[in-house]
């Protein structure tokens, strides 16, 4: 088999977007038609880019004859995603801190648990595309602020995809 340079991809820019639970979700990742008017694009994403995990646990069945493993079951599985936004506006504010009511200028920090929402991160490289679509998908880490004179506010999240009714945690395209 052939090595292929044109199959390689980078990162090179992109869009993360954020929309209600619900919003009608893209099926390609071909820029037409246009994502749902409900999409907000969340802005600049810190240069350490968007980190994609998938974590599965197991379990070893073992016999009796030799201690032998038959068999290893799947025993959790998810998928998350972390980001640091660093552009401070109303849509990045109200996903961090969960406050509905946020905006550019005011931000209410409570204990109040993050909604569920849509996304989509666009990845491009060139005329290259990677849609990710996450149906179903809920802030569950935040990490530190850090107000410092030589670096960008930063909004560290981690965001961990649902099952939708089809079983699908995230659709992935590529054009």
């Amino acid at each position: 088999m052939a090595n292929q340079a044109s199959n390689v991809r980078v990162a090179v820019s992109g869009a993360f977007y954020k929309a209600p639970l619900a919003t009608a979700l893209p099926t390609s990742a071909a820029a037409t038609p246009p994502l749902n008017s409900a999409f907000v694009d969340l802005g600049y994403i810190s240069e350490d880019g968007v980190t994609q995990t998938i974590d599965a646990d197991t379990s070893d069945i073992k016999a009796w004859q030799n201690g032998d493993i038959v068999r290893t079951i799947q025993t959790s599985h998810k998928v998350s995603y972390q980001m640091t936004m660093i552009e401070t506006k109303k849509e990045v504010l109200e996903l961090f801190y969960s406050d509905p009511d946020a905006t550019a200028t005011a931000v209410k920090i409570t204990g109040k648990q993050a909604k569920h929402e849509t996304y989509v991160l666009d990845v491009l490289d060139g005329d290259k595309t990677v849609r990710l679509v996450i149906p179903d998908g809920q802030v569950t880490e935040r990490g530190e602020v850090t107000f410092k004179n030589e670096e960008a506010i930063g909004y560290q999240v981690t965001i961990v995809a649902y099952p939708d009714n089809k079983g699908v945690k995230v659709y992935q395209y590529m054009a």
